[in-house]
C-alpha cells in the first residue's frame, strides 16, 4: 500500500506557516535534503490554502526552476471543503465525500508515496487520524515568534518515532518521523 508523508519547513518555535518569509536560503545541500523522497513519489496531496498559492505561482514556472516539472506534471488531489470543480492547475483533482475514505481509496492505488508539500493544517488533521506515515521536518535554527504552529489544536497525543535524522551544514535539522504507539 502506498505512503502519505509530508515535508515541511518548521520553525524552532513550530511554526509552519509562510516558511518562504523566515526559513535559510535555499543552498545545494537543502535542495539535495528536499528533493530525495520525490523519486518514491509519484502523486501530490494539498489542503486548499496550499493549493491556491502554488496553483497561483507554480505553472508560471518552468523547467530551470527546480520542482517545477515536477510539481506541474504530478496527479494533485486537494482537500477542501470549499472549492469547486474546475481546478485551474493542470493535474488537479478534487477530493469529495469523506476524506478518510478518499485517502484509504487513493493509498490503495498503485502507485509510489503521496506527497504533501507544505498545507500544515492538512498534515495536522492527517497526523491526528492516523492517516500519515511519515512527516518530514526541516526544522529551521529560528524563532519566528507567531504565526500558525504546525501542532496546535491537535486535540490529543500523538507518538511519533525517529526513522531518520541529519544536521545540515547550515544549521538545518532535518528529521523523518513514522507513527509510533499511540495514547489515549
Amino acid at each position: 500500500m502506498r505512503k502519505i508523508v509530508s515535508g515541511l519547513f518548521v520553525s524552532l518555535d513550530g511554526v509552519a506557516e509562510t516558511p518562504e518569509k523566515w526559513r535559510l536560503p535555499f543552498d545545494a545541500e537543502t535542495g539535495a535534503q528536499v528533493g530525495k523522497g520525490l523519486t518514491d513519489t509519484d502523486t501530490i496531496l494539498l489542503g486548499r490554502r496550499t493549493y491556491l498559492e502554488f496553483a497561483d505561482f507554480w505553472p508560471k514556472m518552468t523547467g530551470e526552476v527546480p520542482m517545477a516539472d515536477f510539481l506541474n506534471d504530478t496527479p494533485k488531489f486537494i482537500a477542501s471543503t470549499t472549492l469547486s470543480e474546475p481546478l485551474s492547475w493542470k493535474n488537479s483533482t478534487l477530493l469529495t465525500g469523506d476524506l478518510t475514505e478518499a485517502l484509504t481509496e487513493l493509498k490503495s492505488r498503485p502507485g509510489k508515496n503521496i506527497l504533501v508539500p507544505g498545507s500544515p493544517r492538512l498534515v495536522r488533521v492527517l497526523l491526528r487520524d492516523g492517516l500519515l506515515d511519515e512527516l518530514s521536518l526541516m526544522i529551521q535554527p529560528v524563532v519566528v515568534g507567531s504565526g500558525l504552529r504546525l501542532f496546535d489544536d491537535i486535540g490529543r497525543t500523538v507518538r511519533l518515532e525517529v526513522a531518520a535524522s541529519n544536521t545540515l551544514s547550515n544549521g538545518v535539522v532535518s528529521v523523518t518521523y513514522v507513527p509510533g504507539e499511540n495514547v489515549p
